[in-house]
């Protein structure tokens, strides 16, 4: 069976417009959602805790995926950026219980910073939807 050719997700993010891209596009038996934060709307969620920002930033990502009918089971790699290295063990906490019965390929990096400030973690995950 073969998988439709590229389908994309939007999430409402006033960036995919002015920037032009989409959440998550899948192409075949792949489906990659790019840099994922915090955000829902307009409200930061988990301001000045980098687990819940992990949390809901991955639980968005995993959102985008739903859109494909797939769930974490399906994630095949995780990418975590974090502006501070004090907040590598919340994070992976965070990851651990999302991810631990899957067990995807990660990376995790320090970056000098995001857009938004109150921003300490953005995610992007990757999915294979095939048989």
């Amino acid at each position: 069976m073969r998988s439709e050719a590229v389908r994309r997700v939007q999430s409402g993010s006033s960036w995919e417009e002015s920037f032009g891209f989409a959440r998550a596009v899948a192409a075949g038996d792949r489906v990659s959602v790019g840099g994922t934060t915090p955000f829902k709307g307009t409200v930061l969620y988990g301001e000045g805790d980098p687990y819940e920002q992990t949390r809901v930033a991955f639980g968005n990502a995993l959102d985008a995926l739903k859109e494909f009918g797939l769930g974490v089971e399906s994630v095949v790699r995780t990418r975590m950026y974090l502006s501070h290295v004090r907040d590598v063990d919340e994070a992976g906490r965070a990851h651990k219980e999302l991810f631990d019965a899957v067990r995807p390929a990660s990376t995790l990096l320090v970056v000098a910073g995001f857009v938004d400030p109150r921003i300490l973690v953005e995610v992007e995950l990757e999915a294979f939807r095939g048989a």
